[in-house]
């Protein structure tokens, strides 16, 4: 997707594109090198916007650029480092960017590839609410087609780095890359660790000049005034009433690019949901296009570690909240603000729709190690401490209350998509129980609790007289900036205007340590305990001998039925290492729920014996869990779960023609199908002699009813398990069958007999005699043995 220029192309650009195509990489970026340093800002203007898009590919994924996503230091060592010297915060690229920047130039970046909320509010002349792009719009001229942005340099750099993360389609090799080892990741690390340092200040602008200093480079219009901070304004009018020159205040300078990187990113990664649908639905099931991936996340979990440790950064004395001043930093607001004001709620409502959209398969775990991240703030805080020897949780300091209370929804709400998802889920893998084991350690941290239950009962505390439509507003203004609560009724205050800004102000809260939620977790222990039990049969049934099980099987040794033992799962890759880690997780995550919902062990060995393991009267495995319908059985969501991970079946026996029953994998397919047209034509020349020989009395009779006919015939079950019962099928006259010379179990041993008969001499001709006076002999003595047993009967 190339942009249109302000200027004409210049020699400089065409000269650039043509060495894009000629010259190597390595000399393509020293040539860029020296042109940034020697050339100025009128020129480079002309070749920024081609230069970021030949980096990071085109906005419609088009053009792939360098890559980024998929060069790996040990795969392309030399690439690598050259391209992350270049791109490098103190690098040659972002010189290139400063030095525009100083001449106050600015780019189009076109409407139409924002993200879909921003984009459908903007085409709707709803200004967003974030002021990133404020003042910025440019409607197009006569004629023209499209809105588009008008972007200093550093914007539409981080524009483009960001939204590369999306725009751009991974390669087939990308599929065995791993994402914190390719210079896209590692780029974002080292842009968080210059622009929101934990330690110290921003790094200023370099500069570009040999020997010389250049000045500090500022936006044209500030993204966000942190000296207003603590007035209750809107967004809106907190921006137009700070049109000053950001000069007026030089410690602005400090934040002004941080603020936009921070803004950059989540606006570009995580507000691809509307907030407005998902109130209005109260699900995360709006019908949106957007479809995040397992490296997206990833990379935004990269951002959530690093902003929490950057908001905790604050020395003691700066955090406390009777020393929050206006004498702070701009960086120290900054610090205080990210989280809450940037973050929280396009955080809360991504996750919302990753939980309830992403498939329920082992890639989920990504979007799980990324809520609980966001969960821990204290793991990424400076004071953090090395665990125990004795490897004991520590207890979750009080200090985090306001967080916790301040994010209750993140908590409560998120962990009940959890467990609907966990209720949905194969617990016998030993992936899935991971993911069930590390949310349970992780809720399970001594104080975590007690301080969530706080907060819901803040929340649930009887309301004051609160103004219907001002919670949202309040919340915006002021949960982030104003002084820590000093009292519970400031705190309750904060806790209600923060679930109602993200649920509305009709929204039904479910308590996560109420009666519904406690059920759920009932359910899930009870399938905790089945897992296990299950974990362990499918590994005594699939783990044993599966060479050997797979050749019998081949020869017709085996078992012929398809469902005759558990489905398989990942259990059968690792063996009983994964049915031990499968045990071990599933152990001790039954332990940590005991222990956040105080379960009692009398309430879970109920469970465990209500698990319907026992076996009905003719020994064989209970049926699935169901209810009885109009037209028959129906599943109940226990039932289905009961079928996916192999606890209990339906018995399916073939209730058809035997001759027509599908070909088996020990049969030759073509073998059986010519026999079978032989068979069929010698039925029908001698049906009638065939009839006549097995309706006489005597041993004769008896011998071609043992060949004949088909003695379970009478003996096959009604289909549906309801009401079973023996019935008689349809009386088929007398009939040949040769299907068995098509197995390869008998042409191998028709073989042997041949091969044995050589060693001693004898003949084909010979050996086939002496097969069929033995299988004469075989068939007189089954007869004589058939009616003796028919006589005992009557």
């Amino acid at each position: 997707m190339a942009f249109p220029h302000l200027q004409q192309p210049s020699f400089l650009l065409a000269s650039l594109k043509a060495d894009s195509v000629n010259k190597p990489f390595a000399q393509r970026c020293q040539d860029l090198v020296k042109v940034i340093e020697d050339f100025p800002a009128k020129e480079l203007h002309a070749i920024f916007p081609w230069l970021v898009e030949s980096i990071f590919g085109s906005l419609d994924g088009v053009l792939v650029g360098w890559n980024l996503r998929c060069l790996q230091g040990r795969v392309n060592p030399v690439e690598y480092s050259i391209a992350m010297e270049f791109l490098d915060p103190s690098g040659p690229m972002m010189k290139l960017v400063y030095k525009l920047q100083a001449e106050d130039y600015n780019f189009d970046f076109p409407v139409s590839c924002l993200p879909g909320p921003v984009k459908a509010s903007i085409q709707e002349n709803v200004l967003p609410d974030s002021p990133l792009y404020h003042n910025k719009i440019q409607f197009p001229p006569t004629g023209g087609i499209g809105l588009n942005l008008a972007l200093n340099p550093f914007e539409y750099y981080m524009f483009f780095f960001a939204l590369s993360l999306i725009s751009q389609k991974p390669m087939p090799m990308s599929l065995h890359v791993r994402t914190s080892d390719c210079a896209y990741f590692i780029l974002v690390d080292r842009y968080l660790s210059w622009f929101l340092p934990t330690e110290g200040s921003v790094p200023p602008p370099l500069s570009s000049s040999p020997g010389g200093s250049s000045p500090s480079p500022a936006p044209r219009t500030p993204a966000m005034p942190f000296a207003s901070y603590g007035l209750h304004t809107s967004l809106l009018k907190r921006h137009i009433s700070h049109q000053t020159s950001v000069n007026a205040d030089p410690a602005s300078h400090e934040i002004w690019r941080s603020e936009t990187l921070l803004q950059v990113f989540v606006e570009m990664w995580l507000h691809h949901y509307s907030l407005e649908m998902y109130q209005k639905m109260q699900s995360p099931h709006a019908k949106e296009s957007f479809t995040p991936t397992e490296e997206h996340v990833l990379v935004v979990r990269l951002l959530l570690k690093h902003l929490h440790a950057f908001a905790n950064s604050l020395k003691p004395d700066q955090a406390s909240p009777s020393t929050h001043s206006h004498a702070t930093s701009p960086l120290e607001e900054f610090k205080r603000a990210a989280v809450p004001r940037f973050v929280q709620q396009k955080l809360y409502v991504f996750l919302q729709h990753c939980f309830g959209h992403w498939p329920l398969d082992a890639s989920f775990r990504a979007v799980l190690e990324m809520w609980l991240s966001y969960l821990q703030p204290w793991r990424y805080a400076p004071e953090k401490q090395a665990q125990s020897s004795d490897a004991q949780p520590r207890s979750v300091s009080e200090k985090w209350a306001p967080f916790i209370q301040e994010n209750l929804l993140m908590y409560t709400k998120l962990f009940v998509s959890f467990l609907n998802r966990a209720l949905r889920t194969d617990l016998v893998s030993p992936k899935n129980a991971l993911m069930v084991f590390r949310v349970a350690k992780v809720f399970a941290q001594p104080n975590l609790t007690e301080m969530i239950q706080k907060g819901e009962q803040l929340f649930l505390e009887p309301e004051l007289i609160i103004p219907h439509r001002q919670h949202r507003h309040f919340t915006i203004s002021s949960s982030f900036l104003s002084p820590w609560p000093p009292v519970v009724t400031d705190a309750s205050f904060k806790v209600k205007s923060h679930v109602y800004s993200l649920e509305g102000q009709d929204c039904k809260y479910t308590p996560m340590f109420g009666p519904e939620v406690r059920t759920l977790v009932l359910r899930l222990a009870q399938l905790i305990t089945q897992a296990k039990q299950t974990a362990k049969s499918i590994s005594d049934q699939c783990v044993e001998s599966p060479a050997n099980r797979s050749f019998l099987s081949w020869l017709g040794f085996g078992t012929t039925d398809p469902n005759s033992c558990y489905p398989c799962n990942d259990l059968d890759e690792m063996g009983q290492d994964s049915v031990r880690k499968t045990d071990e997780y599933l152990e001790k995550a039954l332990e940590y729920l005991r222990q956040i919902f105080r379960l009692s062990e009398a309430q879970l060995a109920q469970l465990t014996l209500a698990l319907g393991n026992a076996r009905d009267e003719n020994g064989k495995q209970q049926l699935p869990d169901c209810i009885v319908g109009e037209e028959g059985l129906i599943l109940t969501p226990l039932g289905r779960y009961q079928i996916i991970n192999g606890l209990r079946r339906f018995e399916i026996e073939y209730q058809g023609d035997l001759e027509l029953q599908p070909i088996r994998s020990y049969e030759i397919t073509s073998l059986v199908r010519a026999l079978f047209r032989l068979s069929s034509a010698i039925n029908r020349r001698f049906a009638g002699q065939m009839a006549a020989l097995c309706s006489r009395n005597d041993f004769l009779g008896s011998f071609c009813r043992y060949h004949l006919t088909e003695p379970a015939l009478s003996n096959r079950h009604l289909l549906s398990p309801v009401g079973r019962r023996q019935v008689t099928s349809p009386a088929r006259g007398p009939r040949l069958s040769l299907r068995f010379l098509g197995s390869y179990r008998t042409l191998l041993l028709l073989l042997m007999a041949f091969f044995v008969a050589s060693l001693f001499c004898i003949g084909p001709l010979s050996c086939s005699l002496l097969l069929v006076l033995g299988y004469l002999l075989y068939a007189i003595a089954m007869t004589l043995l058939t009616e003796r047993g028919k006589l005992h009967q009557l």
